[in-house]
């Protein structure tokens, strides 16, 4: 059978292991294709092939619901389900979405950008089974980097406790989740796997039993594959972990051996009750470069499929921001040892992988856990240490509480660095940062800023430390705008104060962060129609600089204000609430993400698609107020 002719998960009932094993190649092959040419997740779907094959292999997907962790892993789930020969739109506008989808396809019972959502979701499902009276199978597939989550362990204490409720877990342990994972449980992963007596039983108890004298060398075939059997010696001290849970605990089974993981999961499916299977696997399994960088190619750009190497940019670009902030902080480390980085599982994609290698006794990765780095920088700063929080603004929202509870209301010096802030294109709503200028503008004592480029990022990291109490800057995905950088000596800025780039006597524009520079383009093209426009730099959230604007826009009397971020409660609406309180009634037009999701594609295209490019916004603006221009300024626009 030709992959491109699996319409159905079912289908692969009956086929042999020689069978399936074509498959699995096949299923490599494609994903290797696809992502080498248009970029995306890469280690973690190699890796669960066979695992998929396996388990399917096992299930009634017409009835049965799986639940896969995050997504990013279940590149081989969408291609057995229907949509291989649009695969190759993987990521793109109108394509197949890099995570799972609830609207796309009937066979994703649960979509998931965030980790450690898996466990709670299928147990979800296995309660309204019952309580429907429904008897179909309920299957949660979780790495053991998501396994770090604590949403993850509330879910395992749950389900532990509920011994009728039939679940299967599927931990996929590879060591790996994007970052190495750390903490306890990964610890004893580890360790069981690879502990001393272990690792001499295996390596010895196979060339011991092939020298006994009555064997002559030769081992037996039903003790051909003692060295992997040595492992489950680990599992009475690792099962017990999960059985004192209460979940009957199988395993660990070679993730890649389809028949055994076929035969455990056929077992797991007879008993009552939460049941784990531990499987264990490669990350980036068949490509060996994956193989070789787990982190590095966990996901990547395109990329040169015969030498691993990515695709030489065709112009040199400016840095990106999370590399001028990883450098920058580095620096103020070395300048001051009470200042400290915290990631959660994202060193490399906030650049904190810098301060790793340099400062290492300053840095701290507490696993996929975001609401206990919140609270562990809040215990730090009550310490006496400045910690730095560097997590994407997306995941940011999981620890929201923290964020109020623990750090807001107590005035603790914590910073934020959300990075991945606004539109971040190919991974989908999930994964958008449009939500913190909203959700951070109603936390008590928090100072919100936003850089216009990556210079003024260095001026706002050093006056959030400084700053005592905590505060928050939101920095967008991608490189800088080019602007000169200073090594170190950087000035903080005064706290709530703006800037005035350019003046005019027609318009003014107030801009947050991203959206400075194309409101500096935006004027540009008002102007070629006669229009001036003044432009703010906002720089601060809050406080906001009404000691700027309200004057400027009493005087105008026309202010247009730009954010990359949703409207619903976002900048523009902080500068409407300030102008109506100081009785500054003018006309505002606020742009900036309206009340949607915005779906995968590249940013410039969802840009496009929001209206946020400096044409579209010339034209938006013109239209708002075409009818208030004055007299001149209309005919002027006529002509």
């Amino acid at each position: 059978m030709h992959l491109s002719e699996l319409s159905h998960p079912n289908e692969l009932h009956g086929l042999s292991i020689a069978e399936l094993e074509g498959i699995a190649h096949q299923i490599r092959e494609r994903h290797l294709e696809v992502v080498s040419t248009s970029g995306g997740h890469l280690g973690p779907g190699l890796g669960v092939v066979e695992l998929t094959l396996a388990l399917y292999q096992t299930l009634d997907l017409d009835r049965d619901k799986v639940v896969w962790d995050v997504g990013h892993q279940a590149y081989p789930h969408k291609l057995i389900t229907g949509r291989y020969n649009q695969f190759h739109t993987l990521r793109q506008q109108n394509g197949v979405a890099g995570y799972l989808k609830r609207s796309e396809s009937r066979f994703d019972h649960f979509g998931a950008g965030h980790a450690s959502t898996s466990i709670s979701a299928a147990l979800g499902m296995a309660l309204a089974r019952d309580q429907r009276g429904d008897d179909f199978k309920c299957v949660a597939v979780i790495g053991d980097g998501a396994l770090t989550g604590g949403m993850a362990l509330e879910a395992i204490n749950h389900a532990g406790h509920l011994p009728k409720t039939r679940l299967l877990v599927v931990l996929n342990d590879n060591d790996m989740s994007i970052s190495p994972p750390v903490g306890a449980l990964s610890t004893h992963l580890n360790r069981m796997r690879h502990s001393k007596p272990l690792q001499f039983l295996q390596d010895n108890a196979e060339e011991a039993i092939k020298h006994l004298p009555f064997l002559h060398g030769e081992l037996p075939t039903e003790l051909k594959n003692l060295k992997e059997s040595m492992k489950r010696l680990a599992v009475p001290k690792l099962g017990a972990v999960f059985e004192e849970l209460g979940f009957t605990y199988m395993g660990p089974v070679d993730g890649h051996d389809m028949a055994a993981m076929i035969r455990t999961f056929r077992q797991a499916h007879e008993h009552e009750g939460p049941v784990l299977v531990h499987v264990a696997t490669t990350k980036g399994k068949g490509y060996p470069y994956a193989e070789a960088d787990q982190v590095g190619y966990h996901a990547q750009s395109a990329f040169d499929l015969t030498t691993g190497k990515a695709f030489p940019s065709s112009k040199p670009k400016p840095p990106s921001y999370s590399k001028v902030f990883g450098q920058t902080l580095v620096k103020l480390c070395e300048l001051d040892p009470r200042v400290v980085g915290i990631t959660a599982a994202m060193a490399t994609g906030t650049g904190l992988d810098l301060l790793e290698k340099a400062r290492p006794q300053q840095y701290f990765d507490v696993g996929i856990a975001e609401q206990h780095a919140v609270t562990m920088a809040a215990g730090m700063a009550c310490g006496g240490l400045r910690p730095v929080c560097a997590i994407y603004s997306t995941f940011l929202q999981r620890a929201y509480d923290q964020l109020i509870h623990d750090v807001g209301i107590q005035k603790l010096p914590v910073t934020f660095v959300m990075d991945r802030a606004g539109i971040v294109g190919a991974d989908g709503p999930t994964h958008q940062g449009q939500y913190d200028i909203s959700y951070l503008r109603a936390v008590p004592n928090f100072t919100v800023m936003a850089p216009k480029d990556e210079g003024e990022l260095q001026r706002m990291l050093v006056t959030a430390i400084h700053h005592d109490g905590p505060s928050a800057i939101r920095i967008p995905r991608g490189e800088g705008e080019g602007v000169p950088l200073m090594e170190e000596g950087w000035e903080p800025l005064q706290i709530g104060r703006g800037e005035l780039l350019t003046d005019g006597d027609d318009l003014l524009i107030v801009a947050y962060g991203a959206m400075v520079h194309p409101a500096l383009a935006t004027a540009g093209l008002l102007q070629e129609k006669g229009i001036r426009a003044a432009v703010i730099n906002a720089r601060f959230l809050r406080p906001l600089d009404e000691a700027l604007i309200a004057p400027m826009a009493r005087r105008i009397g026309r202010v247009v204000t730009m954010e990359e971020g949703a409207l619903a409660g976002g900048f523009g609406a902080a500068v409407v609430e300030a102008l109506n309180d100081l009785e500054v009634l003018v006309p505002v037009f606020r742009i900036g993400i309206p009340d949607v999701l915005v779906d995968h594609a590249s940013p410039d295209q969802s840009k496009r698609a929001l209206g946020l490019t400096p044409p579209q916004m010339t034209d938006r603006i013109l239209e708002r107020f075409a009818s208030i221009w004055p007299a001149v300024q209309r005919q002027a626009l006529a002509v």
